[in-house]
């Protein structure tokens, strides 16, 4: 009999252990592209999803779209924060949408089946032409149109991939008609772009429209006429065989708690050298998911 109750206890212990493995939350490794708000939403995620007893891995700063997206592909990461409408762009750059809802629905159909886009955050950070004020007034510019007659005399600062992408290079020649004198490999709005457009090295410069340094330094967004730049919510991107209630539900509220006021003022500590984990966890704390 004791044998038999050995017997049995030992198949219950094996079992429960291996129910608990089977259903054991699975570890999630966060990525983020090569700029640093990126970052931030990918420590946000992190942290949220640390506050529910998920695995997390952070693998952040790993770099732009045509890197990440091969990982998320091949599982060396499982979740990144996106901005909707460059992901749409792509996955296919001859897309028309340009709304939130409209990119939604676009950005559903196109993604790898391999992944799956949780809920759209309000919030957004859009691609932006932006000059200095002096610029502004010299070749009187307030729309990106207005750069036709003088894009000749002028270099456009931006990231690599803007050679090839639509939102970039190539748009700016077929939907504008601009060809700029020379093209300089910047960062998205950072010190090299701010640099750059102080000293005149660069006079026309593709910024983020949540970077603080348009407030602070008064530089000119010029507008966007024709819709080259279209809606950019930021939205969890998630390979679907990490996904549980608990993620979905967890990053989903993330989506639902973030703004684009937030992301300005997050930036603008990052800005002033407060690190991105001591921002990320102020936001965490404030909307209620840390631990």
């Amino acid at each position: 009999m004791n044998v038999k109750k050995r017997a049995l206890t030992l198949c219950s212990a094996l079992l429960m252990s291996v129910t608990s493995s089977a259903w054991a939350a699975p570890k999630v490794v966060v990525g983020s592209a090569d700029f640093p708000e990126s970052q931030l939403l990918g420590t946000i995620y992190a942290g949220a999803l640390e506050a529910q007893n998920i695995p997390v891995e952070k693998r952040l700063n790993i770099g732009s779209r045509e890197v990440y997206i091969p990982a998320l592909l091949d599982g060396s990461i499982t979740l990144i924060p996106e901005y909707s409408g460059a992901l749409l762009s792509y996955l296919d750059a001859k897309n028309a949408a340009h709304s939130s809802e409209e990119i939604a629905t676009a950005l559903a159909s196109k993604l790898p089946a391999k992944v799956k886009m949780l809920d759209f955050s309000q919030a957004q950070d859009i691609d932006v032409l932006a000059v200095t004020q002096k610029t502004a007034d010299k070749y009187k510019l307030k729309t990106i149109t207005d750069l036709q007659p003088v894009a000749s005399q002028l270099v456009l600062g931006g990231p690599a991939e803007w050679k090839t992408r639509h939102e970039g290079l190539s748009g700016l020649r077929e939907v504008y008609g601009l060809n700029f004198k020379n093209f300089k490999v910047l960062d998205v709005g950072g010190p090299l772009t701010l640099s750059a457009m102080k000293n005149n090295q660069v006079q026309v410069a593709d910024l983020l429209s949540t970077t603080p340094a348009i407030k602070k330094d008064r530089l000119v967004v010029l507008e966007d006429p024709k819709h080259l730049f279209a809606a950019q919510n930021i939205v969890p991107i998630v390979a679907s065989d990490t996904l549980n209630d608990t993620i979905t539900t967890t990053l989903n509220k993330v989506s639902a708690e973030l703004t684009t006021e937030e992301l300005i003022d997050m930036n603008e500590q990052i800005a002033e050298f407060v690190s991105i984990d001591d921002v990320a966890q102020q936001w965490l704390v404030k909307h209620g998911f840390s631990k």
